[in-house]
Protein backbone atom coordinates (compact mmCIF):
# COMPACT_ATOMS: atom_id res chain seq x y z
CA UNK A 1 0.00 0.00 0.00
CA UNK A 2 1.56 3.14 -1.27
CA UNK A 3 1.86 5.93 1.70
CA UNK A 4 -0.24 9.50 1.32
CA UNK A 5 1.93 12.46 0.52
CA UNK A 6 3.32 14.52 3.19
CA UNK A 7 3.24 17.98 3.59
CA UNK A 8 6.35 19.50 5.45
CA UNK A 9 6.16 22.92 6.65
CA UNK A 10 9.28 24.76 6.48
CA UNK A 11 9.16 27.94 8.81
CA UNK A 12 11.92 30.05 10.76
CA UNK A 13 11.57 31.03 14.23
CA UNK A 14 10.49 35.18 14.00
CA UNK A 15 12.56 38.65 15.49
CA UNK A 16 9.75 39.00 17.94
CA UNK A 17 10.37 35.21 19.46
CA UNK A 18 14.03 35.35 19.02
CA UNK A 19 13.77 39.14 20.88
CA UNK A 20 11.83 37.62 23.78
CA UNK A 21 13.79 34.83 23.99
CA UNK A 22 17.46 36.77 24.43
CA UNK A 23 15.67 39.47 27.04
CA UNK A 24 12.97 36.76 29.00
CA UNK A 25 9.65 38.13 28.63
CA UNK A 26 7.69 40.54 26.29
CA UNK A 27 8.31 43.47 28.96
CA UNK A 28 12.16 43.39 28.86
CA UNK A 29 12.14 43.14 25.45
CA UNK A 30 9.92 45.92 24.39
CA UNK A 31 12.36 47.88 27.11
CA UNK A 32 14.79 47.33 25.58
CA UNK A 33 13.36 48.51 22.05
CA UNK A 34 12.24 51.31 23.68
CA UNK A 35 15.92 52.28 24.91
CA UNK A 36 16.89 52.84 21.17
CA UNK A 37 14.30 54.17 19.86
CA UNK A 38 11.83 51.41 18.39
CA UNK A 39 8.41 49.74 18.89
CA UNK A 40 8.48 46.66 19.63
CA UNK A 41 4.27 46.02 18.20
CA UNK A 42 6.20 47.02 14.76
CA UNK A 43 7.79 42.85 15.03
CA UNK A 44 5.10 41.69 17.64
CA UNK A 45 3.06 42.74 14.39
CA UNK A 46 5.01 40.76 11.75
CA UNK A 47 4.99 37.93 14.25
CA UNK A 48 1.35 37.36 14.29
CA UNK A 49 1.25 37.49 10.51
CA UNK A 50 3.86 34.91 10.00
CA UNK A 51 1.86 32.41 12.73
CA UNK A 52 -1.59 33.15 11.54
CA UNK A 53 -0.32 32.58 8.09
CA UNK A 54 1.17 29.45 8.93
CA UNK A 55 -2.19 28.67 10.50
CA UNK A 56 -4.00 29.34 7.29
CA UNK A 57 -1.77 26.75 5.42
CA UNK A 58 -1.73 24.11 7.96
CA UNK A 59 -5.87 24.28 7.59
CA UNK A 60 -6.08 23.97 4.20
CA UNK A 61 -3.60 20.74 4.15
CA UNK A 62 -6.08 17.50 2.52
CA UNK A 63 -7.08 15.95 5.83
CA UNK A 64 -5.73 12.65 3.91
CA UNK A 65 -2.10 13.40 3.85
CA UNK A 66 0.12 13.61 6.75
CA UNK A 67 2.03 16.27 8.16
CA UNK A 68 4.99 17.35 9.22
CA UNK A 69 6.66 20.89 10.40
CA UNK A 70 10.26 21.82 10.58
CA UNK A 71 11.88 24.85 12.09
CA UNK A 72 15.11 26.68 9.86
CA UNK A 73 17.22 25.42 12.22
CA UNK A 74 16.76 21.44 12.40
CA UNK A 75 16.37 21.35 8.64
CA UNK A 76 20.33 19.70 8.93
CA UNK A 77 18.96 17.13 10.71
CA UNK A 78 15.63 16.73 9.07
CA UNK A 79 14.88 13.49 6.68
CA UNK A 80 12.76 14.24 3.77
CA UNK A 81 11.10 11.45 1.88
CA UNK A 82 11.06 11.20 -1.70
CA UNK A 83 6.88 11.58 -1.20
CA UNK A 84 7.08 14.59 0.40
CA UNK A 85 5.51 17.95 -0.99
CA UNK A 86 7.89 21.17 0.67
CA UNK A 87 5.56 23.80 1.85
CA UNK A 88 7.88 26.76 3.09
CA UNK A 89 6.15 29.80 4.64
CA UNK A 90 8.05 32.48 5.14
CA UNK A 91 10.60 34.57 3.03
CA UNK A 92 12.71 33.98 0.11
CA UNK A 93 15.79 33.14 1.76
CA UNK A 94 13.49 29.93 3.37
CA UNK A 95 13.02 28.53 0.07
CA UNK A 96 17.03 28.70 -0.12
CA UNK A 97 17.26 27.25 3.27
CA UNK A 98 15.88 24.29 2.67
CA UNK A 99 16.72 23.78 -1.78
CA UNK A 100 20.05 22.01 -0.49
CA UNK A 101 17.95 19.53 1.29
CA UNK A 102 15.39 18.19 -1.61
CA UNK A 103 15.94 15.85 -4.59
CA UNK A 104 13.34 16.92 -6.28
CA UNK A 105 10.46 17.16 -3.83
CA UNK A 106 8.28 20.12 -5.30
CA UNK A 107 8.59 23.60 -3.46
CA UNK A 108 5.33 25.64 -2.55
CA UNK A 109 6.31 29.21 -1.58
CA UNK A 110 4.13 30.75 0.54
CA UNK A 111 5.05 34.82 1.20
CA UNK A 112 3.57 35.91 4.98
CA UNK A 113 4.49 39.32 4.48
CA UNK A 114 3.33 40.23 0.86
CA UNK A 115 4.79 43.87 0.19
CA UNK A 116 7.88 43.49 2.42
CA UNK A 117 9.45 40.47 0.64
CA UNK A 118 10.38 40.42 -2.86
CA UNK A 119 8.50 37.33 -3.35
CA UNK A 120 11.00 35.93 -6.13
CA UNK A 121 10.40 32.14 -4.78
CA UNK A 122 7.51 32.89 -2.04
CA UNK A 123 5.29 33.72 -4.94
CA UNK A 124 1.89 32.65 -3.53
CA UNK A 125 -0.15 33.88 -0.31
CA UNK A 126 -1.88 31.24 2.41
CA UNK A 127 -6.01 31.59 0.79
CA UNK A 128 -3.95 29.47 -2.52
CA UNK A 129 -2.43 26.58 -0.52
CA UNK A 130 -5.50 24.21 -1.45
CA UNK A 131 -5.76 24.88 -4.70
CA UNK A 132 -2.09 24.33 -5.23
CA UNK A 133 -1.65 21.50 -3.36
CA UNK A 134 -4.74 19.82 -5.69
CA UNK A 135 -2.43 20.40 -8.65
CA UNK A 136 1.40 19.89 -6.81
CA UNK A 137 3.33 19.47 -9.32
CA UNK A 138 2.20 20.75 -12.27
CA UNK A 139 3.71 23.92 -13.56
CA UNK A 140 6.51 23.79 -11.63
CA UNK A 141 9.57 25.94 -12.37
CA UNK A 142 12.76 23.86 -12.35
CA UNK A 143 15.53 26.06 -10.85
CA UNK A 144 19.23 25.89 -11.38
CA UNK A 145 21.26 25.33 -8.81
CA UNK A 146 25.27 25.36 -7.96
CA UNK A 147 27.53 23.21 -6.38
CA UNK A 148 31.09 22.64 -5.14
CA UNK A 149 32.73 20.01 -5.08
CA UNK A 150 36.44 19.31 -3.28
CA UNK A 151 39.12 16.87 -4.14
CA UNK A 152 38.30 15.43 -1.02
CA UNK A 153 34.47 14.55 -1.96
CA UNK A 154 33.00 17.48 0.12
CA UNK A 155 29.79 19.30 -1.62
CA UNK A 156 27.90 21.75 -1.13
CA UNK A 157 25.07 22.51 -3.28
CA UNK A 158 23.19 26.16 -3.18
CA UNK A 159 20.50 27.79 -4.75
CA UNK A 160 21.28 31.15 -5.41
CA UNK A 161 25.69 31.36 -5.01
CA UNK A 162 28.73 29.83 -3.80
CA UNK A 163 31.25 32.07 -2.03
CA UNK A 164 34.85 30.65 -1.79
CA UNK A 165 37.14 32.72 0.51
CA UNK A 166 38.95 32.99 3.86
CA UNK A 167 35.37 32.91 7.20
CA UNK A 168 36.69 37.03 7.92
CA UNK A 169 36.64 37.94 3.85
CA UNK A 170 40.08 38.47 4.04
CA UNK A 171 42.76 37.93 1.38
CA UNK A 172 42.22 34.97 0.19
CA UNK A 173 45.66 33.46 -1.58
CA UNK A 174 44.35 30.63 -4.50
CA UNK A 175 44.99 29.60 -8.06
CA UNK A 176 42.01 29.58 -10.71
CA UNK A 177 41.48 27.55 -13.53
CA UNK A 178 38.99 27.25 -15.88
CA UNK A 179 37.94 23.93 -17.66
CA UNK A 180 38.94 23.93 -21.11
CA UNK A 181 42.16 26.30 -20.99
CA UNK A 182 44.35 23.32 -20.41
CA UNK A 183 45.37 23.11 -16.67
CA UNK A 184 46.16 27.18 -16.62
CA UNK A 185 45.57 28.94 -13.60
CA UNK A 186 46.30 32.24 -12.32
CA UNK A 187 47.42 33.02 -8.69
CA UNK A 188 44.89 35.51 -7.00
CA UNK A 189 44.90 37.35 -3.87
CA UNK A 190 41.40 38.66 -3.19
CA UNK A 191 38.31 38.92 -1.18
CA UNK A 192 37.11 35.85 -2.30
CA UNK A 193 35.10 34.04 -5.33
CA UNK A 194 31.13 34.54 -5.81
CA UNK A 195 29.88 32.34 -8.46
CA UNK A 196 25.78 32.33 -8.73
CA UNK A 197 22.43 30.94 -10.24
CA UNK A 198 19.86 33.03 -12.16
CA UNK A 199 18.27 32.90 -8.82
CA UNK A 200 20.97 34.57 -7.45
CA UNK A 201 21.30 36.87 -9.97
CA UNK A 202 18.00 38.94 -7.70
CA UNK A 203 20.64 39.09 -4.59
CA UNK A 204 24.50 39.32 -3.71
CA UNK A 205 25.66 38.34 -7.11
CA UNK A 206 23.49 41.23 -8.64
CA UNK A 207 25.18 44.12 -6.16
CA UNK A 208 28.50 42.54 -7.50
CA UNK A 209 26.83 43.07 -11.01
CA UNK A 210 25.86 46.54 -10.50
CA UNK A 211 29.05 47.97 -8.73
CA UNK A 212 31.18 46.94 -11.67
CA UNK A 213 28.81 48.24 -14.48
CA UNK A 214 29.88 44.45 -16.19
CA UNK A 215 28.38 43.98 -19.55
CA UNK A 216 28.08 40.09 -18.61
CA UNK A 217 24.49 39.04 -18.87
CA UNK A 218 22.76 37.59 -16.08
CA UNK A 219 21.41 34.03 -16.33
CA UNK A 220 17.51 33.61 -15.88
CA UNK A 221 16.70 31.50 -13.04
CA UNK A 222 15.94 28.08 -15.21
CA UNK A 223 18.83 28.26 -17.51
CA UNK A 224 21.84 26.05 -17.15
CA UNK A 225 24.04 28.97 -16.77
CA UNK A 226 25.91 30.17 -13.82
CA UNK A 227 27.83 33.47 -13.60
CA UNK A 228 31.33 33.94 -11.27
CA UNK A 229 33.15 37.01 -10.12
CA UNK A 230 36.32 37.58 -8.28
CA UNK A 231 35.67 40.10 -5.42
CA UNK A 232 38.54 42.92 -5.10
CA UNK A 233 40.99 41.08 -7.17
CA UNK A 234 44.57 42.15 -6.38
CA UNK A 235 47.49 42.76 -8.59
CA UNK A 236 51.03 42.18 -7.43
CA UNK A 237 54.13 40.59 -8.79
CA UNK A 238 52.75 37.16 -7.78
CA UNK A 239 49.14 37.48 -8.15
CA UNK A 240 47.32 38.49 -11.40
CA UNK A 241 43.56 40.19 -11.97
CA UNK A 242 42.97 38.54 -15.84
CA UNK A 243 40.21 35.76 -14.91
CA UNK A 244 38.34 38.26 -13.22
CA UNK A 245 34.59 37.44 -13.95
CA UNK A 246 32.67 34.74 -16.73
CA UNK A 247 29.90 32.18 -17.12
CA UNK A 248 29.68 28.75 -17.17
CA UNK A 249 28.01 26.56 -19.23
CA UNK A 250 26.18 23.28 -18.10
CA UNK A 251 29.42 21.48 -18.68
CA UNK A 252 31.67 23.72 -17.41
CA UNK A 253 33.33 24.30 -14.19
CA UNK A 254 35.89 26.45 -12.37
CA UNK A 255 38.53 25.40 -10.47
CA UNK A 256 39.95 26.73 -7.56
CA UNK A 257 43.39 25.57 -5.62
CA UNK A 258 43.88 26.62 -2.09
CA UNK A 259 47.11 28.52 -1.27
CA UNK A 260 45.73 29.86 2.18
CA UNK A 261 46.21 27.94 5.69
CA UNK A 262 42.45 27.58 5.51
CA UNK A 263 39.36 28.75 3.02
CA UNK A 264 35.63 27.79 3.26
CA UNK A 265 33.05 27.50 0.61
CA UNK A 266 29.11 28.24 1.98
CA UNK A 267 26.22 28.74 0.18
CA UNK A 268 23.31 31.02 0.16
CA UNK A 269 24.76 33.30 3.13
CA UNK A 270 24.91 30.18 5.69
CA UNK A 271 28.52 29.99 6.96
CA UNK A 272 27.98 28.11 9.72
CA UNK A 273 27.43 25.00 6.67
CA UNK A 274 30.57 25.16 5.00
CA UNK A 275 33.29 23.24 3.19
CA UNK A 276 36.52 23.35 5.28
CA UNK A 277 39.65 23.40 2.91
CA UNK A 278 43.25 23.41 3.63
CA UNK A 279 46.68 24.28 1.66
CA UNK A 280 46.68 22.78 -1.59
CA UNK A 281 42.94 21.39 -1.95
CA UNK A 282 41.16 21.62 -5.09
CA UNK A 283 37.12 22.38 -5.69
CA UNK A 284 35.74 22.18 -8.30
CA UNK A 285 32.76 24.97 -8.91
CA UNK A 286 29.60 24.09 -11.52
CA UNK A 287 26.15 23.52 -12.42
CA UNK A 288 24.40 21.13 -9.96
CA UNK A 289 22.49 18.13 -11.66
CA UNK A 290 19.30 18.83 -9.22
CA UNK A 291 17.08 21.29 -10.41
CA UNK A 292 14.87 22.88 -6.92
CA UNK A 293 10.67 22.25 -8.41
CA UNK A 294 9.31 25.75 -7.15
CA UNK A 295 5.42 25.95 -7.97
CA UNK A 296 5.00 28.69 -10.51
Amino acid sequence: MSLAPRAVLVHRTSEYEELVARHGSHGQAAFFLTSRGRDIEEVAERHRRARSALAEVTAALPPAWRQAQVERGDLDRFLFAPEDVVVVVGQDGLVANVAKYLTGQPVIGVDTDPGRNPGVLVRHRPRDTAKLLSAVGAGCDELTMVEAVADDTQRLVALNEIYLGTPGHQTARYRLGLDGDGGVAEAQASSGVLVGTGTGATGWLRSVWQERGDRLALPSPTEDRLVWFVREAWPSPATGTSLVAGELGASAGLTVTVESDRLIAFGDGIETDALQLTWGQTVRVGVCGQRLRLAG
